[in-house]
């Protein structure tokens, strides 16, 4: 006795020889060889980006850490001699010899 399958059971529309060892054949890929390498081109981009952007706020934090003291320093000396200055000329003119009057 045949029975009737349920309306929405998927059936088989292939015929599958029993040699095969189950892989689809090439020419069954759902993309062409261009839109595989625009898929492929699209992964690296996000992940080179992402790699990228890791690995240039990793150097920035370091050269920053280095660079720290060194500019400390240099501010220092500039900020050094540009007071040295004013008061060389404060005290060449005299003028801190006037007091100003109340």
């Amino acid at each position: 006795m045949a029975r009737t399958p349920p309306r929405f059971v998927p059936t088989l529309t292939e015929v599958v020889n029993p040699g095969h060892s189950g892989t689809a054949p090439a020419a069954a890929a759902p993309w062409s060889q261009e839109q595989l390498i625009h898929r492929i081109m699209q992964r690296i981009d996000l992940s080179l980006d992402r790699r990228l952007r890791e690995t240039i706020a990793t150097i920035v934090l370091e050269q920053t850490r280095t660079l720290g003291p060194q500019l400390r320093d240099e501010i220092e000396l500039v900020v050094r001699q540009t007071v040295s200055q004013a008061l060389s000329e404060e005290l060449g003119t005299g003028a801190w010899l006037v007091k100003p009057e109340p």
